[in-house]
C-alpha cells in the first residue's frame, strides 16, 4: 500500500493572535511565507518523493505550495475539499473561547452559519479514499489546514471526542501517513 504526506500552511496573523481562521481566506506573514519556504527545502533534504501537491484554496494553504512546488519542481493543483472548515460565527474569534470549547463538542450540529464536524469528514474521508484508491500508483503531498490534520489523523487512529479536539500540528510540520 502506499502512503501521502500532509503539510500545515506556514504561520498566519491569525494564528498569532490565537484566533480562529477556518474558511476566513488570511493571508501568510512573513515568517509564514519563510517556513513555506523552509518546508520545500526540507522536503528535498528529507528526499520525499511525490508526484503532485494537492492544496487548499484559501490563500495560506496555496501560498505555502507554491513555495514548496518551486523549490521541489513539484506541480500543485487546487483541491476543493481541503479547504479549512467553515466555524461560522466563531470565525475570527478566540481559539480558546469557552462558548466554541462547547460547540466543538457537538460534531453533528453546524456551527452558526458554519458546517458540523461529519460535514468536514466526510468531505476529507472521500478525499482520503480517492487517494488511497490511487496510492499505488501516485504519491501526494496535501497543504491545508490543523482542523483538516484532526479529521485525517482520525482516518487512520482511533480518536474520543476529546483527543480529536486537542489534535493539532504546527505551522509547516510535514506528516507521513501510510495507507
Amino acid at each position: 500500500m502506499g502512503h501521502f504526506y500532509f503539510v500545515r500552511h506556514g504561520q498566519t496573523i491569525w494564528n498569532v493572535e490565537n484566533k480562529i481562521c477556518g474558511a476566513t481566506d488570511i493571508a501568510l506573514t512573513e515568517k509564514g511565507h519563510q517556513q513555506a519556504i523552509e518546508t520545500g527545502n526540507e522536503i528535498l533534504k528529507q528526499g520525499i518523493k511525490a508526484d503532485e501537491i494537492l492544496y487548499s484554496p484559501l490563500m495560506r494553504a496555496a501560498d505555502t505550495a507554491r513555495h514548496i512546488s518551486e523549490i521541489t519542481g513539484i506541480p500543485a493543483r487546487e483541491e476543493p475539499r481541503l479547504i479549512e472548515q467553515n466555524f461560522g460565527k466563531y470565525e475570527s474569534t478566540p481559539r480558546d473561547g469557552e462558548e466554541f470549547r462547547k460547540a466543538k463538542q457537538q460534531f453533528v450540529t453546524r456551527y452558526e452559519g458554519g458546517e458540523s464536524m461529519l460535514h468536514l469528514a466526510q468531505r476529507i474521508y472521500n478525499l482520503l479514499d480517492d487517494i488511497k484508491a490511487e496510492s499505488d500508483k501516485k504519491t501526494y503531498i496535501l497543504v491545508a489546514h490543523n482542523g483538516i490534520s484532526r479529521v485525517v489523523q482520525s482516518y487512520f487512529y482511533e480518536m474520543t471526542n476529546e483527543e480529536y479536539a486537542a489534535f493539532g500540528i504546527k505551522n509547516c510540520e510535514i506528516r507521513r501517513f501510510d495507507f
